[in-house]
């Protein structure tokens, strides 16, 4: 589902019913696929946090309630396309087991969880009167980077594939602070990270886009 905003300030509440069906279809996907040990607990961890709630952004992509699960699953719906491609299977002969999509697209922006805080901000109404209204604020509790604290993060709960890993540690590609030598390199060794960074764009750029001034 594509949202379009006027005004990068994120409104609150019209999107609580398809965070809801976002939440349910999450956890279906969830514990269809992921299945390993601690996964489980991995999951009981989101499930006490903010993830289902919270923004993707503050005022960019998916910067409404629900954002972050809304986006997760669109990079899954993205990248269970692009590896289903002739080319990419049969050309390049890349292949991943549905728990490693699964794993890779639902908790690549695990960095986000108990992230984001609402803070109000005074703004003119249309009848030129002030009124205080909310928007998204970042308030990092565990600064550990971006990619880097979604692995940690799902390390703490269970263990994941090499491939697994640096997908999600590169899946902001060349985009990201990181140095453009690792980057290409980790793109060119595993797959699995080129995969999820076109995904995690795809996602961002086209599933979602930026609010329209």
């Amino acid at each position: 589902m594509s949202y379009s905003m006027s005004d990068p300030t994120p409104s609150l509440s019209p999107y609580a019913l398809q965070a809801a069906e976002n939440r349910q279809r999450f956890i279906e996907i969830y514990k269809t696929h992921i299945t390993r040990d601690g996964a489980d607990k991995l999951l009981a961890y989101l499930e006490n946090s903010d993830f289902f709630t919270a923004p993707a952004s503050t005022r960019y992509h998916g910067n409404y309630e629900g954002g972050l699960c809304q986006h997760s699953l669109n990079v899954y719906d993205a990248l269970v396309d692009i590896l289903n491609r002739p080319r990419v299977k049969e050309t390049y002969g890349i292949s991943y087991s549905d728990e490693s999509i699964a794993i890779a697209a639902l908790l690549h922006d695990l960095c986000k969880v108990n992230f984001y805080k609402v803070s109000t901000r005074n703004v003119k109404n249309e009848q030129g009167r002030w009124e205080a209204q909310p928007y998204y604020t970042i308030e990092d509790n565990l600064p550990y980077g971006h990619g880097e604290k979604s692995v940690y993060i799902a390390s703490g709960y269970m263990r994941l594939t090499r491939d697994e890993a640096f997908a999600i540690r590169y899946h902001m590609g060349f985009s990201g602070p990181e140095d453009p030598g690792n980057v290409g390199k980790a793109l060119e060794m595993f797959p699995l990270a080129w995969a999820l960074c076109v995904a995690d764009m795809e996602a961002a750029y086209f599933m979602e886009g930026s609010p329209k001034k």
